[in-house]
């Protein structure tokens, strides 16, 4: 479907944007070291990059790293709410 990509690319851009809110906001009010939160970001970052990559090299689509990147998004959200 040619709608779907789309649809899944936007909501990843509106999660990631709720998840720097998030964590933010956490940092800014003391309730995490923010030391130990942006290792723990960048740590993160890399690890799902380089899973992506390895997504495409073996012939995962777009819509898959959409997807992968999504669960990474919302498994953040459940740790920060």
């Amino acid at each position: 479907m040619f709608f779907n990509p789309w649809y899944s690319a936007l909501m990843l851009a509106v999660e990631c944007s709720n998840v720097v809110d998030m964590r933010l906001r956490r940092i800014a009010t003391g309730r995490v070291d923010p030391s130990a939160e942006t290792r723990l970001m960048v740590s993160e970052k890399i690890d799902a990059a380089i899973e992506a990559g390895s997504m495409m090299f073996s012939g995962g689509s777009a819509t898959d790293v959409i997807a992968f990147y999504r669960k990474q998004v919302a498994a953040n959200v459940r740790r920060l709410s």
